[in-house]
């Protein structure tokens, strides 16, 4: 692995196949709202369904969060020594810039729920405000979202348990989408320039959100305090603290998810509006502890693998995916958008969500194995190469070196 780390880049490829997984899901919920996909097994759909609300949905995010604040620290860290902290700083601000060009143009191209975009900008503002500046500061940033997303999360508890939920009448129903997944993607429309005005549309909305919500920039600032600590370069000097967030964070995702997971396969019912509503916010404020405690998962298996000093052929794929992460995200859009839609070969209209799981398993697993021969060829990943030339290419250019 080149003197890299395995516990990110692990992490990285592992977190590709849960993003992947959330992704297919919208782009086959477009479809079905249009009148295509199948339901010739419910059952397994509606386990599907409730596994992605519980584990997935406002988990994956965070982790990617968490990964983009700690290579951001650590890019910081590496350009400061080689080209100096004013050199560094331009630097790391253009390949931010180009981040939110790039995701821009991958939400009108083909998937409004990316997050590239959402990235760049809080790397803009969190780069600014604590690359370089002192740790106490930085620690204090995620203490206070931490905080307000722990107040939010027990004024949601206590709504819930005073508005409670109701044991769900008659045969639970088939599990369905929230009505704001329909039409993230444009998948449910043959009309290509139709489909661009729908990902538009909902990709400005779920950028504002993801942007100036309190989980993702306190994901983003938890990587960048985990790099200043070396927490990922030495876990086993911290493994208490990997431990701890491991289980506490795992146990409180889950906590925050499963009462909506159960509403929305048809097992509860909310009995008031304010339930509703609570639901909803459990889910959301638990993402954060739901991602970290992915996260220490993954540094904690990727400790035991260093440790036993060597790395399994199949750990070492996913971590050659994760060493090309944002090649390994793009191809994914790039094949399952026009697949997928019914603007493209509309091979949604005849899945049904648990085959759609299953595609983007096997979609994942091509990247992995791509990946694994790239790593074995010495070939980088060709959206990281672009990345980082435009990046550097724009920081000469406001520095004032020729190329």
């Amino acid at each position: 692995m080149d003197g890299r780390l395995l516990a990110p880049d692990f992490a990285r490829g592992g977190m590709l196949l849960l993003i992947v997984l959330s992704n297919a899901a919208i782009f086959y919920h477009g479809v079905a709202a249009a009148g295509g996909g199948t339901s010739a097994t419910p059952l397994a759909d509606q386990a599907v369904r409730f596994a992605m609300l519980a584990l997935l949905d406002v988990r994956v995010y965070p982790l990617f969060a968490f990964l983009v604040g700690y290579g951001l620290a650590r890019a910081y860290a590496a350009r400061s020594a080689e080209l100096g902290e004013d050199r560094a700083r331009a630097v790391i601000r253009s390949r931010n810039r180009w981040l939110l060009a790039f995701g821009a143009v991958h939400a009108a191209l083909l998937m409004g729920s990316e997050v590239l975009a959402a990235y760049g900008i809080v790397g803009l503002v969190l780069c600014a405000l604590f690359l370089g500046r002192s740790e106490r500061r930085l620690r204090a940033a995620v203490l206070t979202g931490a905080g307000l997303l722990a107040a939010a999360f027990l004024v949601s508890a206590a709504v819930l348990a005073a508005s409670a939920l109701l044991p769900a009448a008659g045969t639970p129903p088939a599990a369905g989408p929230p009505p704001e997944e329909l039409g993230l993607n444009g998948s449910g429309t043959a009309d290509y320039p139709a489909s661009v005005v729908s990902r538009l549309t909902g990709w400005g909305f779920l950028l504002f959100v993801n942007a100036f919500g309190v989980v993702m920039p306190t994901a983003v600032l938890a990587g960048m305090w985990t790099a200043r600590r070396g927490i990922l370069e030495e876990p086993h000097r911290h493994r208490r603290l990997v431990a701890t967030a491991a289980a506490a964070g795992v146990g409180l995702g889950l906590a925050g998810a499963l009462p909506s997971a159960l509403a929305h396969v048809g097992v509860l019912e909310p009995a008031s509006g304010a339930a509703e509503a609570a639901l909803f916010l459990l889910a959301w404020t638990s993402g954060l502890a739901g991602g970290l405690g992915y996260a220490a998962l993954f540094v904690l298996a990727a400790d035991r693998f260093t440790r036993r000093g060597r790395t399994p052929r199949p750990v070492a794929a996913v971590a050659a995916l994760g060493k090309r992460s944002l090649s390994g995200y793009l191809t994914h859009s790039l094949v399952m958008a026009p697949v997928l839609s019914l603007w493209g070969l509309g091979l949604a209209a005849h899945l049904t969500e648990a085959t759609t799981a299953l595609f983007a398993l096997c979609l994942w697993l091509a990247t992995v194995a791509a990946a694994a021969l790239m790593e074995r060829k010495g070939v980088r990943g060709p959206f990281e190469v672009l990345l980082r030339g435009l990046g550097a290419r724009a920081a000469r250019r406001r520095a004032g070196v020729p190329r």
